[in-house]
């Protein structure tokens, strides 16, 4: 399956999963054009590399590892579709197509330029939030000066609250207010401290953690704050640059 296709459905799924609703063959096959039959062949193949948690007929989910992937390429249009529309005018109607076009060929360290130029915006042009940087850094300049000593690829960040049962990653960082923030430091949720997740009650139900050998149970919405860099092994899904992987 193609680093492109997947993100496609992934970027899909996400929005899908983001209303609170699970995925549905049929709505998918809709949104990307394609038939149901294909839909489901590539659904199956997406959970067995646990990118999705599917259950036929009622439609799948991204996992924590899927939604960090999704997040990545869901940013990246995001951001797109700002520039295309407050710098470039573009119509409101194209600057969705058109972010769709060029979001695969955009690499993190063009993403973080553009972020850059867009002064950090919170929102696309539909208003909807656009995914926080995998790094956890609000601030430009602090961003930059991250990012010139990371190697690899950006790793793949998403929120607690987005793990399925099994899951595991490090806390990465966590976005929240004093009090809230306190209170999971609190529980020994600090940068790099391995969880993993025990058991999670469907989208807004709360959760179960192991840390240190400890279960803990926590809010998904207080879970949404504590950022973790997921587990990635053999990224079969890694981007293959169009023209050799000398530009990789």
């Amino acid at each position: 399956m193609s680093s492109e296709s997947v993100e496609e459905y992934l970027e899909a799924i996400y929005s899908i999963n983001e209303r609170g609703e699970k995925a549905k063959n049929q709505e998918l096959a809709e949104k990307l054009k394609v038939s149901p039959p294909s839909v489901t062949q590539m659904i199956k193949r997406m959970a067995d590399e646990k990118l999705v948690e599917y259950e036929p007929y009622k439609g799948a989910t991204l996992t924590g590892k899927g939604n960090a992937l999704a997040q990545k390429v869901v940013r990246k249009h995001r951001l797109l579709e700002r520039f295309l529309y407050d710098y470039l005018k573009l119509p409101f109607e194209k600057v969705h197509d058109e972010a769709c076009r060029m979001e695969h060929s955009l690499s993190d360290e063009t993403t973080a330029a553009l972020c850059k130029a867009l002064d950090n915006p919170e929102t696309c042009p539909d208003n909807l939030p656009i995914p926080h940087c995998s790094l956890g850094i609000d601030d430009c300049e602090q961003c930059e000066e991250a990012r010139s000593k990371i190697i690899e690829e950006t790793p793949l960040t998403t929120q607690l609250s987005r793990l399925h049962p099994g899951e595991e990653g490090t806390v990465a960082y966590i976005r929240s207010g004093v009090q809230s923030g306190k209170r999971l430091q609190d529980m020994g949720l600090t940068p790099g401290t391995h969880i993993e997740m025990v058991n999670a009650a469907p989208f807004q139900g709360p959760i179960e953690i192991e840390v240190r050998g400890t279960s803990l149970a926590l809010g998904r919405g207080l879970a949404s704050h504590v950022y973790i860099h997921v587990e990635d092994e053999g990224k079969p899904w890694r981007r293959v640059h169009p023209h050799g992987p000398h530009h990789n």
